[in-house]
Formats: C-alpha cells, structure tokens, sequence
C-alpha cells in the first residue's frame, strides 16, 4: 500500500503532466482588427459558426485542433446583424447573412488560409486573393522566424495566392500559434 507521501507525489506529477499537455495538439490564432472602422471577422470551421464583430484594436481568438484541419479566415466590411438573431448582411465576404458562418464568404474576400498537419508535422499557411481583395491583412506563425508574416496589401501582393494552384504557403512548426490582422 502507498503512503500518504507517496500517493501526494504521484497525484502532484500528474496534474503537472496535464498541465503541461493541456492544448497540446492545439494551434490559437488571434485574429485582430486595426483598420479604424468595424469589421466583422469570420472563420470556419468553426463548431456552432465562426464569427466577431471587432471594433477597431480589438481581437477575436480561436483554437483549432490540429489533426488535419484546413480552414480559413476572412474580414466582412460593411455588416449589419440583428443583436438578437445574429442574422443580417455584410458587402463584402458575406457567408449567408449570418454573423456567425457556417458557409464560406461570398467574394470579394481576402482569405487567411491554413491547414494543420497530423502527428507533428509542420502546418502551412497563406493569404489568397483569388476570391478577389477586401482589405490588407498580415498572417503569420509564432514559430516561423522572420520570414513568417505573410503581407498582402493590395490586390496585386505578391505574397499572395493569385489562382488556385500558385502555392504560395509557408511551413509552421506543429502547434504554434497563428496571428491574423486586419489593417496592419
């Protein structure tokens, strides 16, 4: 039978192991808003719908399993939701009147697109600009060095994926963070 003592210390050693694997497996990106007007930001896939409205400096945050998930991220200009229902409309990127998408945005849309690998490996990321251009972003990994910020700031980036099949993505290391701006 184990002491007291015993018992403490294997219980100790063990909240410190979920501790320390707690998220991992996991990738958060912190989408931020720094154009001067709102924006509504909207990401999928996103249990339940992805989307925020963000007033300028504000940031919306996400976790993202990693496991093979491929998603995106894109701004919404010119949005009117009901508070209620949460239904409305954007101009720009509107994913079926709803604040909250479950479907992907209707061009024009800056997209941030990523897709995080399975055991370890490195994900990738890019910008597209083949839905059309709505407004500049940086989208960069934590983990990348300095040549992680990809820039897109105007339809013609050059950093850009211009038609599908360009292959501008770059790697991330496994369960990094991901950083979106709008505006930046």
């Amino acid at each position: 039978m184990a002491t007291p003592a015993a018992t403490s210390l294997a219980l100790a050693v063990g909240l410190l192991l979920v501790a320390f694997t707690a998220g991992a497996g996991a990738a958060t990106f912190s989408i931020t808003n720094r154009c001067p007007f709102p924006v509504c930001a909207a990401a999928m896939p996103v249990s339940g719908g992805g989307g925020a409205q963000l007033a300028p400096g504000e940031t919306w945050t996400l976790t993202f399993a990693a496991g093979g998930t491929a998603g995106r991220i894109w701004p919404r200009t010119g949005c009117s939701f009901d508070p209620a229902t949460g239904r409305g409309g954007c101009q720009t990127g509107d994913c079926g009147g709803a604040l909250r998408c479950v479907l992907s945005g209707k061009p024009p849309a800056t997209l941030a697109e990523f897709n995080l690998a399975n055991g370890g490996a490195p994900g990738r990321y890019g910008i597209s600009v083949v839905d059309g251009f709505t407004l500049p972003m940086d989208f960069s990994c934590s983990g990348a060095g300095d040549g992680g910020v990809i820039r897109c700031r105007d339809p013609g980036c050059p950093d850009g994926n211009h038609r599908p099949g360009d292959g501008k993505y770059r790697a991330c290391p496994a369960y990094r963070d991901y950083q979106v701006v709008f505006c930046p």
